[in-house]
């Protein structure tokens, strides 16, 4: 009985395994994996977080032209010191006052007026003081402020552009990296079969030399070819799994995840059509144009806030404060309210500096945004050209690897019937390793040469 029950636990434990494995394994299509790239990678992550920072910056610049409020509260202490004032007192008749309406602090008011007009010094007590505070303050006029607002938003558009870019970016690079997985399984795939044909002729050569029928260096000739192609099998295989790592990176996951392609190269290879070649080029919808141009808008707002520098600023301000402890002598006012300008007058030159400076750097943006403007229509014309000799030499890449293919079948038939030898046969298998290596490169160099274009048209998306 506790046998039964330690094997039903064990295979508890391997069953709880393998759902473990499943778990941690993730089948992705193409579009899967951009998707997920989306949402996942570290770059584009903190391109968002370089939006909602440009984002604050705008109401941090925004919020200076509104209203301020600032609240303060002060202590003093003058350790009750007494200050001796004379005024030079004369015998004058007081005046006359109604004592009925008067009320504490009038007395106070009375009695050191008393004290200073009286005959020789007057002493004052200088009490311990403490007030709380309140201002308000409201920005008028300011010509800069209005373009620094507008500086802020065109940053804060430049930015969102700094995310598509990085959104294209990133899908260009998770789709390379897809294709270039699948490319590297097709060729694993063929080099997998072709070692075994060859590990096939070798056991028939091998025979044959037993037999008296083929020479050692037939054998041996052969065995190379079976050493030399584990090797490659070795070397694909390797390069498979680094691409593979790269693309966990690229996804932003963790190297342990388990990542299956659902996705074929027949299925990828059937929507790499050469529909772009007909498609006209529109240079406003390309993100390295609309930054250019952003970066252009941005370059004329600061020659207008150097501008701006020279004219006057009016901000206005209401202030109250509460006496909470006072001294005896006390004139200053609850209540003020004041308007403050502000106006420059020499600077020693360096508001003219500033402008000049401005105004050569916005001379710069409209040079790059030309130059830009010819190196994308030359980079239109440079693309669509790879793209149609991609095409062209896929096609015919196809043809050779069926032509090398019957040509090794042929000879494999006349091999067994001892109609060729084995350099014969061992060329024929060459040639259409090479012939297969070729077309795998083609399909690669199709693949990427529609990537490029579609990034280029800013039309690369989620499949």
């Amino acid at each position: 009985m506790n046998v039964f029950k330690l094997s039903g636990t064990i295979m508890l434990l391997l069953m709880s395994s393998l759902l473990q494995a499943q778990d941690d394994t993730l089948t992705l299509k193409l579009n899967d994996v951009q998707q997920y790239a989306l949402q996942h990678n570290k770059q584009l992550l903190n391109a968002k977080d370089d939006i909602a920072i440009t984002e604050a910056q705008y109401k941090e610049t925004r919020a200076q032209g509104l209203p301020q409020i600032n609240g303060s509260m002060d202590y003093m202490t003058n350790f009750n010191y007494e200050a001796e004032i004379e005024f030079g007192g004369s015998e004058v008749a007081p005046p006359d006052i109604n004592t009925e309406v008067l009320d504490a602090g009038d007395w106070e008011v009375l009695d050191a007026i008393s004290q200073m007009m009286s005959p020789g010094p007057s002493t004052i007590t200088l009490k311990d003081q403490m007030n709380a505070q309140v201002q308000v303050s409201q920005l008028v006029f300011s010509g800069q402020f209005w373009v620094g607002l507008e500086v802020a938003k065109i940053a804060r558009g430049i930015s969102g552009k700094q995310l598509e870019k990085t959104e294209q970016d990133v899908l260009e690079q998770v789709t390379n990296t897809y294709y270039l997985i699948l490319v590297s399984e097709e060729s694993l795939d063929i080099i997998e079969r072709n070692l075994s044909n060859v590990k096939e002729t070798l056991k028939h050569t091998q025979n044959y030399y037993k037999s008296g029928v083929a020479e050692k260096t037939d054998v041996d000739q052969i065995r190379m070819n079976v050493s030399q192609l584990r090797n490659t099998l070795e070397v694909t295989r390797r390069s498979v799994q680094l691409s593979y790592n790269m693309l966990k990176i690229q996804l932003g996951l963790e190297q342990s995840k388990v990542i299956r392609l659902k996705d074929d190269l027949t299925s990828v290879l059937a929507k790499a059509e050469s529909e772009l070649l007909d498609k006209d080029f529109q240079l406003e919808q390309n993100l390295s144009f609309q930054l250019v141009d952003y970066q252009e808008k941005m370059k004329a707002e600061l020659v207008d806030l150097e501008k701006w520098s020279y004219m006057p600023t009016v901000s206005g301000f209401y202030t109250y404060t509460e006496k909470i402890m006072t001294t005896e002598f006390d004139l200053s006012p609850r209540n003020a309210l004041g308007v403050t300008v502000s106006v420059p007058i020499y600077a020693g030159g360096q508001k003219k500096a500033k402008l000049q400076q401005a105004k050569i750097e916005l001379d710069k943006a409209q040079r790059n945004k030309s130059l830009l403007e010819d190196q994308l229509y030359l980079q239109d014309n440079q693309l669509k050209f790879e793209l149609r000799s991609a095409f062209d030499n896929y096609e015919t890449q196809k043809e050779n690897v069926e032509v090398a293919q019957s040509v090794y079948n042929s000879y494999y038939n006349k091999y067994k019937q001892g109609l060729v030898s084995s350099l014969d046969l061992t060329q024929a298998n060459s040639n259409y390793l090479q012939a297969e290596n070729n077309y795998i490169s083609s399909v690669l160099k199709l693949l990427q040469a529609k990537l490029a274009l579609e990034k280029l048209y800013n039309i690369l998306s989620p499949n």
